[in-house]
């Protein structure tokens, strides 16, 4: 066992220990360690405001290079506090909505490319999908874009023709619930594996970088 003499290691490994005190109940511990958390993330952030967004692109331009014309935007953002002026508290609306207007105007399209035309992209089956070097190719193969045609069309014909229950296409619509299943099960394994490697992680580190109990 080697013990680290860092103080920093030791401060890190306290603070990991209380957050895991929650699993046994709530208690002073795990509430500093989750405040002191929430407080420096907050102070990251607005550090990482200031020098990325809010000096560069705001303050500078206007104090430095003499670009007035930033203060309409500075302006806008301002009227964001009015809400704690009760009879003002209507101007946020306005950068909410600008906020809003300009955030569905890039969003849209982006989303539109990555989940419905690249969706679709998926679907298609191209006689080059079933070369012999690519047939069983889990990216590029053409069996398995069979499949995944075949979950796309039993999965939408769930979703538009399975309130009727002696619809005729009521056994696509049951292959249509296996392939959502599938899908949650494979999106909740991802996240339990995520959590999973967190915790792996805090664990090397209090049992490596720490105790030094493990090489």
């Amino acid at each position: 066992m080697n013990i680290s003499t860092d103080p920093w290691v030791w401060i890190a490994a306290i603070l990991t220990l209380a957050i895991f005190s929650l699993l046994y109940r709530d208690n002073p511990f795990y509430r500093v360690a989750e405040h002191l958390f929430v407080g420096l993330s907050i102070g990251y952030t607005i550090v990482i405001m200031w020098q990325n967004v809010l000096w560069p692109q705001a303050f500078y331009p206007l104090f430095v290079e003499g670009d007035w014309w930033v203060i309409i935007p500075i302006a806008i953002g301002l009227l964001y506090f009015a809400r704690f002026i009760p009879k003002a508290g209507w101007l946020v609306r306005i950068p909410i909505s600008i906020a809003l207007g300009w955030g569905m105007g890039v969003t849209i399209p982006r989303t539109f490319r990555a989940q419905i035309f690249k969706q679709m992209e998926a679907t298609l089956v191209t006689p080059e999908m079933f070369s012999a070097d690519r047939l069983w190719s889990i990216t590029s193969g053409g069996i398995w874009a069979i499949v995944i045609l075949l979950g796309t069309l039993a999965t939408l014909t769930y979703f538009f023709f399975s309130r009727k229950e002696k619809s005729p296409l009521k056994p696509v619509s049951n292959v249509g619930i296996v392939f959502i299943m599938i899908g949650f099960g494979a999106t909740f394994g991802l996240t339990v594996m995520s959590r999973v490697s967190l915790l792996i992680g805090r664990l090397q580190f209090l049992l490596k970088d720490w105790l030094g109990v493990i090489q």
